[in-house]
């Protein structure tokens, strides 16, 4: 039987890997710009709730925010399984890739580009006192490589689902150990104070909670049969969404007033944050490249390497600096120009197919 149940769940693990892109991902980037509007105006004229939603918290952790956070991961996390890391030496060097650039590039090279625009290019624009708290969400953003939207490109490229579904489950692995020491040495060489309490805290409760209780209830589902995860999954795919569009509602009602008064922000954070992702996805394409890599795995592993967790940005950067912080807003820009920027990096990877495939 539990053979039966194994088999099970590498069927959905395969279908996982290559989910088409639904509703809420293909027009994420127009639902985030009607949240933006919906926030803003609601925390203009109807401030009052939002101060008493700021106001629900324990030990620093907004709970309102909490339980919205943890819909949004838990059911993603649903999706992985971590059998799948029995794979990971069959595609190694596409592995070795993607790992050097969510860890070894990513967050120091965003880091780099904040100081540069935030700290330097974009300051005399920006308010002084949110330069420190900008770089942090920037630097939180690209702390946490991707764990389900991932699924939809790698399909989108006709990617090798065992590798993505293998990096990913990696990746969420290193994750717990990993994140909180990359983002408190950063946010120390920017010189931004580290709260390590709140970031640890943060740690536990966005990512080392939501990965133990996914796989719990996972395998709970699957001893049913591979159609109660395929039905779960189903159920949960729209309440995530929800609650991230429900999320940055709140978080744009605490920012309204500094949109406002500052309506370019959005767009100077966007500057670093889409130069990074087509920097770090052209550099693992090229890496893969050069190594001799299958172009089924060098295009997912180009994705992953360029894409972010940005549910778990959102969550720390609230965490740690607040609501009304630039962190939290520089984390949610994140979102805005996720899709849009993501699909222009899938055309680039299948158009580039005959190059990638030709002898050098």
């Amino acid at each position: 039987m539990s053979a039966k149940r194994e088999v099970a769940g590498e069927a959905m693990a395969k279908n996982a890997a290559k989910a088409p892109m639904g509703v809420f991902e293909r027009y994420l980037t127009l639902l985030v710009a009607l949240c933006i509007v919906a926030g803003v105006a609601l925390g203009h004229f109807l401030p009052a709730p939002f101060h008493v939603i700021g106001r629900i918290e324990l030990a620093q952790v907004n709970l309102p925010v909490a339980v919205l956070i943890w819909l949004m991961i838990i059911p993603m996390l649903l999706k992985i399984d971590f059998r799948a890391l029995n794979q990971v030496l069959a595609h190694w060097k596409g592995m070795g890739v993607t790992l050097f650039i969510n860890w070894g590039v990513k967050p120091f090279s965003m880091a780099l580009l904040g100081w540069v625009f935030i700290r330097i290019l974009f300051r005399p624009y920006l308010p002084a006192d949110q330069i420190d708290s900008y770089i942090a969400g920037l630097i939180l953003l690209a702390a946490a490589p991707c764990t389900a939207m991932v699924f939809v490109w790698s399909n989108l490229c006709n990617g090798e689902p065992n590798f993505t579904l293998s990096q990913v489950a990696l990746n969420d692995l290193i994750m717990v150990l990993a994140f909180a020491p990359i983002v408190g040495l950063l946010l120390g060489l920017s010189s931004i104070t580290v709260p390590w309490d709140t970031l640890l805290l943060s740690v536990v409760l966005y990512i080392v909670v939501p990965v133990i209780v996914a796989q719990i209830w996972r395998k709970a589902l699957l001893a049913r049969g591979s159609d109660a995860l395929k039905k779960t999954l189903a159920k949960l795919g729209p309440l995530s969404m929800i609650a991230l569009l429900t999320t940055l509602v709140l978080l744009f009602g605490f920012q309204g007033e500094q949109i406002i008064a500052q309506p370019l922000v959005i767009l100077m954070l966007a500057v670093p944050i889409t130069i990074q992702v087509y920097f770090n996805s052209a550099l693992a394409y090229w890496l893969n490249k050069k190594l001799g890599v299958a172009y089924c795995v060098a295009g997912p592993s180009a994705l992953i390497g360029a894409s972010n967790f940005f549910e778990l940005a959102v969550a720390a950067a609230i965490s740690l600096f607040g609501f009304q912080s630039g962190a939290a807003l520089a984390t949610v820009v994140g979102v805005l120009i996720e899709v849009p920027v993501m699909l222009s990096v899938v055309k680039i990877v299948n158009s580039s197919k005959d190059w990638y495939e030709a002898r050098t």
